[in-house]
C-alpha cells in the first residue's frame, strides 16, 4: 500500500482543509515525517490509520476527540480522505468520525454520526463502516495493530519491533507475507516424515 493523497478537514490540530500529496515525494513509498513537538506529525499517522481502520494510530482515542477545536467554522465538516495504491490499483477511503457540532437551525450542539466510504477501482462503493474496515484488512492482509507496527512506525515503535520476541515478529511477518499455507505444508511434511519413521 502506497499513499497517494491525504486530505484532512478540521481533524486534530488542523483547523481547515489540508491536503498532503505524497506523489510529490517520489514513488518509493518510504517517507520520514519530521518536525517540532506539537507540529502535527502524529496526527498524520492518526489520519492515515483512521482512514484505513476507523481508529487512530495510538492509544484508541475516542472518535469525538478527532474534531479540531480550531475548526474554522461550526459548520465545517470533519473528515479524512486517503487515496492509496495497492497492487497497482487505486482506492479512495473516506471516513468521518462521530463528533458534535453546532447547529444554526436548533441553536445547540448536535451529534454528527460516523460514516465511511471506500471507492474501489472497479467502481464498487462500500458504505458501511465495518464492511469498509473488513475490506481494507482483506486488501492489505494486516489489521490495525500490525499496520501500526510495520507500515507506520512512529517514534520509538520501530525499536520495539526490532526488540520484539522472535515469535512475535514471525507472527507479524507471516501475516504480511501470507506464508500460512507454507507453514501448513511444512507441518504436514513433518507429520508424514514422522509417520514413515
Amino acid at each position: 500500500m502506497r499513499p497517494l493523497k491525504l486530505t484532512l478537514s478540521a481533524f486534530g490540530p488542523y483547523a481547515g482543509l489540508e491536503t498532503l500529496d505524497f506523489t510529490l515525494l517520489g514513488d518509493s513509498g518510504l517517507y520520514l515525517i519530521t518536525g517540532d513537538t506539537g507540529a502535527g506529525k502524529s496526527t498524520i499517522f492518526d489520519a492515515i490509520t483512521f482512514a484505513l481502520y476507523g481508529k487512530d494510530s495510538g492509544k484508541d482515542r475516542r472518535e469525538r476527540s478527532f474534531r479540531s477545536m480550531y475548526a474554522e467554522s461550526d459548520s465545517q465538516e470533519t473528515f479524512v480522505e486517503l487515496t492509496f495504491l495497492h497492487q497497482g490499483r487505486e482506492y479512495t477511503v473516506r471516513r468521518q468520525p462521530e463528533y458534535e457540532r453546532f447547529s444554526k437551525r436548533s441553536g445547540k450542539n448536535t451529534l454528527k454520526g460516523a460514516e465511511a466510504t471506500l471507492l474501489c477501482p472497479d467502481g464498487t462503493i462500500i458504505t458501511k463502516k465495518t464492511q469498509v474496515t473488513e475490506k481494507i484488512v482483506e486488501l492489505l492482509g494486516i489489521n490495525r495493530d500490525q499496520f501500526k507496527q510495520i507500515a507506520m512506525i512512529a517514534q520509538g515503535d520501530f525499536l520495539r519491533l526490532l526488540q520484539a520476541k522472535t515469535e512475535d515478529r514471525i507472527k507479524i511477518f507471516r501475516e504480511i507475507f501470507q506464508t500460512g499455507r507454507y507453514r501448513q505444508f511444512q507441518d504436514r511434511v513433518k507429520e508424514e516424515a514422522q509417520a514413515l519413521r
